[in-house]
C-alpha cells in the first residue's frame, strides 16, 4: 500500500534505499540527536530489513520510505509501527519519522504524517496513534503539536538506563473523534 501527497511519495523500501538510510540519517549525529547512539551500516541495513518484514506482516503497512515526487529522491520515512518494547502505553500503535538533515523545515513531516494519520484512521480504522520521543527534543513534539497531538503523561523508556540523559520520554496521543483532515494542496 503507497501513500501519496501533493509532493511526497509513501512507498515500501528499495535496496536502494539503504545507502541514503545510512549515509544521511543512521549516520548522522544531527539527525540521530535524540536517540541513544548512531547507527553503523549493520545496523541500519537491518533495521530496513525488519521494516521490510514488518510489512509483510502488517499486510502493507509501517514505516514507509518517502520520496520527493519531483526528483525520486529517498528522504528518510514516515510510518505507524508496533512498538516491540514493554512500554507502558502498551498495546499500541506509534506514528514515527526520521527524515535526512537536508529536507529539514520543509513541512515534509507534517505533510507525510496527515496521510499516515487518514491511513490510521480511515483504512486501518484505529481509534488512537501515540508517538514519543525523549522530552529534550523539541522539534519532533512540535510536529506533534502541530498534527494536533495531545501531550498525555512522561515515562522512562525501558531500553533506557533511567540515568541516561534521553531516557525520560514524553507521549502524544491523538483519537480518531479529534482528527481533522487538512489538504496540502
Amino acid at each position: 500500500m503507497n501513500l501519496d501527497t501533493p509532493r511526497l511519495h509513501l512507498r515500501e523500501w528499495r535496496e536502494s534505499d539503504k545507502a541514503p538510510f545510512f549515509s544521511e540519517i543512521n549516520s548522522s549525529p544531527e539527525v540521530m540527536r535524540y536517540f541513544p547512539c548512531t547507527l553503523s551500516q549493520l545496523e541500519s541495513d537491518n533495521m530496513v530489513e525488519v521494516i521490510r518484514e514488518k510489512f509483510v506482516q502488517q499486510n502493507g503497512w509501517g514505516m514507509w520510505a518517502v520520496e520527493l515526487k519531483e526528483t525520486q529522491e529517498f528522504i528518510g520515512f514516515v510510518g505507524l509501527n508496533i512498538p516491540a518494547a514493554p512500554l507502558p502505553f502498551n498495546p499500541c500503535i506509534e506514528i514515527g519519522w526520521r527524515i535526512a538533515k537536508k529536507f529539514w523545515r520543509k513541512g515534509y513531516t507534517y505533510e507525510a504524517a496527515l496521510a499516515v494519520f487518514k491511513f490510521a484512521f480511515e483504512t486501518l480504522e484505529l481509534e488512537e496513534v501515540v508517538a514519543f520521543t525523549a522530552v529534550s527534543n523539541l522539534p519532533s513534539q512540535g510536529v506533534m503539536q502541530k498534527l494536533g497531538m495531545h501531550q498525555s503523561d512522561n515515562f522512562f523508556h525501558p531500553a533506557l538506563d533511567k540515568t541516561h540523559p534521553l531516557a525520560e520520554h514524553v507521549l502524544y496521543r491523538l483519537k480518531k473523534s479529534d482528527f481533522t483532515f487538512q489538504s496540502n494542496e
